[in-house]
This record gives structure tokens, sequence and C-alpha cells, in this order.
């Protein structure tokens, strides 16, 4: 099944967490890389006030069920130091599971796919970037909620970029 999974921090050194985390997130069995995005820097959406985010998005193939999955993805935010006191809030990792193959799931821990991303450029644009042609299951193509959102907090930064794991 295809995965996707939206990477983003916003606490110190910035591009190094996610590059840890696309390397950590494909090192253990189960997932098979297939594309990442350029690196993009983003504004916050909701929350307090805090800085810019840097966000990709890394797509790969697995046969994991969704669960483990979420726990991959929690276990690598936990090992670069994800801190969770406040919703929203400054983060030095964020690991979010966009989707799974063509899963429909609205279970509050694991909700398939994921719910805001239809409506989070940031999530959008680099998603498109990496496989143009991709569907959201249940929104559809992930282009055409593109043109419905508001893209002007989303900066490419060419300077960076994440190094595909081996």
């Amino acid at each position: 099944m295809r995965v996707v999974l939206a990477l983003g921090s916003n606490l110190g050194r910035r591009i190094d967490y996610l590059q840890g985390a696309l390397d950590a997130l494909f090192e253990a069995p189960g997932l098979t890389f297939v594309a990442v995005s350029p690196v993009y820097e983003t504004d916050p959406v909701g929350g307090p006030e805090q800085g810019p985010y840097l966000n990709a998005v890394v797509i790969g193939e697995s046969m994991l069920d969704p669960r483990t999955l979420l726990d991959r993805a929690q276990g690598v935010e936990n090992a670069f130091g994800r801190v969770r006191e406040e919703r929203w809030g400054a983060r030095t990792l964020d690991v979010d599971l966009i989707m799974v193959g063509s899963l429909l799931s609205d279970d509050p821990e694991l909700t398939l796919p994921h719910p805001r991303a239809h409506e989070r450029a940031f999530v959008l644009v680099p998603w498109a970037q990496a496989d143009p042609a991709a569907v959201l299951p249940g929104r559809g193509s992930v282009a055409a909620l593109l043109a419905g959102v508001d893209q002007s907090g989303v900066r490419l930064r060419a300077d960076l970029s994440l190094v595909p794991p081996v």
C-alpha cells in the first residue's frame, strides 16, 4: 500500500530533524522508500505564537498495518525529543501519517486519511511535488485540493534538501 507521511520541525536544527526522521522511518523493515518532496519553509497554522516550520512529505510502500505505522512515526518523534505540552505548539519533530493506501478510518486515535490534510498547504504543496498524480482518499486529487487552499505561507527552500535513505 502507498503510505504518505508529513514531516515538520520548527525548533532547533530543523533540517537535521527532518533528515533524521526520514532515515529512521525507513531503517526498520516493512516500509520501502518511494519519494521525498523538496523542503519548504512554512508559516505556523493555528496554535500559539511560534517560529516557521520546515516541512516535507515522504512517500513509501508498506504492508504494515496503520497502527504499526503510527507507532513507528511516534517513536521517531520521541527519539528526536518531541515534547507534547501544548496542542499545536512548537516541536522538534512532527511525523503525521497522512494516508495508508485507500483506507478510511474514523478511529479517534488514528483517523485516515489525516482529518486536516486536505486543507493544509504545508502538506499539499510538498505532496504534489513528490507525487503530482496523488489522490487523497475520500477527498480527491491533491492537485485539485491544492488549488483550493491559500499557499502564501509556503516557501520553497531550494538551498535545503533531504537525502533519500539507502
